[in-house]
């Protein structure tokens, strides 16, 4: 009996809020969008409340250090109309295939709602038993990088400009707070508050319900009177804003006209986007997100075809043929001047480490064997792995001792980074691969994809080489550069740190890449919350 009451209530709750009140909304809207088309010299009139306020970009930044700003995440900072996309982030890389589906579904529902109804109906799909440290994951590690390349300079540019810096969102806290605090120096956020229990998320709001912005701004300023508000021409925004000193409105569709005054280029990053995880490559609007689903089935086909060629078959068969699959591969130093040294034995190709397929696309691009070194190799990909591989144990005496070995039976490829890294930047580099040879050659290697990352810290690093291989035109960029002078190795007299950062600076050169001291400690620590040591008992299982 209890059940059927609760049954009875929660349909009530949809019919109203899901069919009567938000169809009328919807009603409301398409009938003024038709009246809007049929008359469009009434436009003017009707955004004349809009243009009283200013654009951002009459606000001056000079001498603002005294002063305080406020302003959403979410039209304000963004250049993005919809924050869609980083739900549908959210529930692909904390939740799954399933979940991302889902949200997509109702996505043509979500057009025609109102919008807090819009964000109550995205919030529940994309929360509801998600565990609290994966959704925490997700903010810290694959968000960041989205809202930065999403970033209204202009925007930023008034919120760096001033001391105090405040914002007021309807957008769960737990999706923008660590982004804002770690990027942007935000004072403090405000935002909508969700529900759990232990450790999952329930997919309803807490207590308080959606964060009215306004009243938020009321109860935490008092009587004082923040000093600039940024805002869109949304009544909840227009409410905010109303409240400050100088409010500016932010126009996505103006700025989208002169993307030059709103776009924000890497050099002009509050801080240098350096690690960053997830497997999507691309901002998941509905469009993309559908576009991507479409693909999948024949992605799947792909990336077995690709990585089958690499296992089974010769290397100019699997280059042809991988090439005619669609993978980019660019070469360059493969020269005659270069041909009498791949004929030795004992060379040590010292590669930039972008991907897991590294070694294997140095091997087959210059048609011979080589043996890898690895530390946190996948048994599925070491089986799977057309060159011999062998692993290490960060144990450097030990390790040094296998190198030696390996080097004595044939060629070996070692990418001393110890992780990789998809920015254009360069880790430290490990200084042991100089202690063992003399014939050391360096191997720039850069990759780009447009839909998935083939590399990961917190996921399953066996999917790496397979989502990499699923994406319709993945590339892969080699450059094998002249040896490595005796006189500029250990038996010329160098240390091994000093022959280990000139090589890093010849590679940051040759890719165009900035070197770093950071190294996979820092990456794991920041991205995935350990130091990325793999247990012994891991390594033999």
């Amino acid at each position: 009996m209890v059940l059927q009451m609760v049954i009875l209530k929660l349909a009530d709750w949809v019919l109203y809020q899901l069919l009567a009140n938000s169809c009328y909304r919807a009603a409301r809207k398409m009938r003024s969008y038709g009246f809007l088309l049929k008359n469009s010299s009434l436009k003017p009139s009707q955004q004349t409340t809009q243009t009283l306020i200013p654009s951002v970009s009459k606000c001056s930044l000079e001498n603002r250090e005294s002063d305080s700003v406020v302003c959403d995440i979410d039209g304000g900072l963004l250049r993005t109309s919809s924050f869609f996309p980083f739900f549908m982030l959210v529930a692909f890389e904390g939740g799954s295939l399933i979940r991302a589906l889902l949200l997509l579904l109702s996505w043509p529902i979500l057009f025609v709602l109102d919008y807090e109804i819009q964000l109550r109906v995205m919030i529940f799909i994309t929360f509801c038993g998600l565990k609290i440290k994966d959704v925490e994951c997700v903010g810290r590690a694959v968000l960041p990088k989205f809202y930065l390349e999403n970033l209204h300079l202009q925007a930023y540019e008034v919120l760096a400009s001033t001391g105090s810096k405040f914002v007021i969102t309807s957008i769960p806290r737990v999706m923008v707070e660590g982004f804002l605090k770690e990027y942007l120096s935000v004072n403090k956020v405000m935002g909508t508050e969700l529900h759990f229990v232990g450790n999952y998320f329930t997919g309803f709001l807490s207590n308080s319900g959606l964060l009215v912005k306004h009243k938020a701004l009321k109860d935490w300023f008092g009587e004082k009177i923040p000093t600039i508000g940024l805002g869109t021409s949304r009544i909840h925004d227009q409410l905010l804003i109303s409240l400050c000193k100088e409010a500016y409105v932010v126009n996505n569709k103006e700025d989208n006209k002169n993307t030059s005054n709103s776009v924000m280029t890497r050099d002009k990053y509050p801080k240098p986007l350096i690690f960053h995880d997830g497997r999507l490559a691309f901002l998941p609007t509905p469009l993309a997100t559908l576009g991507m689903f479409m693909w999948l089935p024949c992605a799947i086909i792909l990336s077995i075809f690709r990585i089958s060629i690499g296992v089974y078959l010769p290397y100019k068969l699997a280059l042809f043929l991988g090439v005619m699959s669609g993978i980019e591969i660019k070469t360059k130093g493969l020269n005659p001047s270069n041909s009498n040294l791949f004929h030795k034995k004992g060379v040590l190709y010292v590669c930039t480490h972008r991907t897991l397929l590294d070694p294997v696309f140095l091997s087959t691009c210059l048609g011979k064997p080589l043996t890898a070194v690895t530390y946190s190799l996948s048994k599925m990909s070491e089986l799977i792995a057309p060159i011999k591989t062998v692993r290490l144990t960060r144990d450097r005496k030990i390790d040094g001792e296998t190198m030696q070995r390996l080097l004595n039976e044939g060629d070996l490829v070692v990418c001393p980074e110890g992780t990789t890294c998809r920015e254009p930047y360069l880790l430290r580099f490990s200084s042991l691969f100089a202690e063992l040879a003399d014939e050391i050659v360096p191997v720039a290697v850069n990759t780009s994809v447009t839909m998935f990352y083939g590399t990961t810290a917190s996921g399953l690093k066996c999917l790496d080489p397979i989502f990499f291989m699923m994406n319709p035109r993945p590339s892969y960029h080699i450059q094998i550069l002249e040896k490595l002078p005796s006189e500029l190795t250990c038996a010329g007299g160098k240390s091994s740190c000093e022959v280990a950062n000139y090589i890093q600076r010849k590679l940051g050169d040759a890719l165009g890449f900035e070197c770093t001291t950071l190294t996979r400690k820092d990456k794991y620590l920041m991205l995935a919350g350990n130091e990325g040591v793999v247990q012994e008992k891991q390594r033999k299982h």
